[in-house]
């Protein structure tokens, strides 16, 4: 339970944490002026005064149902102070449970999922999933039970289209998320851990430096794929998947036409990469499945610019990237022969 102001928590938080603030945006910057100006003992006291009555009633409710919807549960505010005391102290007072609060609070929960990652990367043995985009290296990833899924921790599926309906969390929320998910790998003494070939960048967010020299360095297996299979895959991911997500956000035809919208704005992106000439006609393909898509429920004209878009833009571009790390590549097959290797190998499975 994070009894922090609203704007902290939106700043940065962790994994399975609920905000229930002892106080809200207002009243923690009107206390911070009363404390600057005052003093600690005349912020605390505007602190009473501000979180009292049919309030203070509410905010004790809503901590007691937390308490006991959550009997395992800690609590934090951010330096493990004031706040996070009188929470402890009024959620005793109305329950007779002394809920137990974080030491040090949010700011040494951070320092510790920073040190881990710094930790994590001198401990964990990667191997490194690569291949062409659309031959399914995410959907073999999740298969696997040593594995850490960056796209999954990141909400961005890795490339120009890799956007969700939903925006993607803060920096500080994906650095927090990929150190836990490291730290229980860890307790377990588990070091051989795969992960897919990403850029340093997942969408907006980056992966943390060190970690990030550590994957650029480790040994590389290849998924194959038929251009078939590929286009496919990609359809499953970027047409039905895709507007299904949008679909269940915001209703059929809202969430049609924001999908639609999204489709268009991502091609966009790439434009000059594409050339003016064949951007404007991968548009026009684009522009016509989606209205086939509308009216008629058609849905393979969607291939059609996917094909196009696997062969003459994403294949040069991972080939040119492959050039450079051609040395670490250890091993390349389809899905049944890399999840053999992996087993076989490493002892993945």
């Amino acid at each position: 339970m994070d009894v922090r102001a609203p704007i902290e928590f939106e700043h940065g938080a962790f994994p399975h944490t609920e905000n229930l603030p002892l106080m809200d945006d207002e009243d923690r910057h009107e206390i911070g002026i009363r404390y600057t100006e005052q003093g600690q003992d005349a912020a605390i006291e505007l602190g009473h005064e501000l979180v009292s009555g049919e309030t203070k009633k509410q905010r004790i409710a809503a901590w007691t149902t937390f308490t006991q919807q959550h009997p395992d549960g800690v609590l934090y505010c951010f330096r493990g102070g004031m706040r996070s005391k009188i929470t402890q102290q009024w959620i005793y007072e109305n329950t007779g449970v002394i809920y137990p609060r974080v030491k040090g609070g949010y700011k040494a929960l951070r320092r510790y999922l920073l040190d881990t990652l710094d930790a994590a990367t001198k401990i964990i043995q990667p191997v490194i999933l690569s291949g062409r985009t659309g031959t399914g290296k995410t959907v073999l990833l999740q298969q696997l039970q040593h594995m850490v899924d960056l796209e999954g921790i990141y909400h961005h599926r890795g490339s120009v289209f890799g956007i969700h309906a939903t925006p993607q969390p803060g920096q500080i929320d994906v650095e927090n998320q990929l150190a836990i998910t490291l730290l229980k790998f860890m307790h377990q003494d588990i070091k051989r851990l795969v992960f897919e070939d990403e850029s340093a960048n997942i969408g907006s967010r980056r992966i943390p430096e060190n970690l990030y020299a550590h994957l650029k360095t480790s040994p590389l297996l290849l998924l194959e794929a038929s251009n078939e299979e590929r286009v496919d895959i990609t359809y499953d991911e970027y047409i039905t998947n895709a507007l299904k997500e949008y679909q269940d956000m915001f209703g059929e035809d809202e969430g049609f036409d924001r999908w639609a919208e999204y489709l268009l704005a991502s091609i966009d992106k790439i434009q000059r990469r594409l050339g003016g000439d064949r951007h404007k006609i991968l548009k026009a393909i684009m522009h016509d499945a989606i209205s086939n898509h509308r009216k008629d429920n058609d849905t393979e004209k969607h291939k059609e610019w996917i094909h196009s878009l696997l062969v003459d833009y994403y294949d040069p571009m991972y080939d040119y990237q492959l050039s450079k790390k051609i040395d670490r590549v250890q091993f390349r097959g389809d899905k049944k022969s890399i999840l053999q290797y992996l087993k076989d190998n490493y002892s993945i499975s």
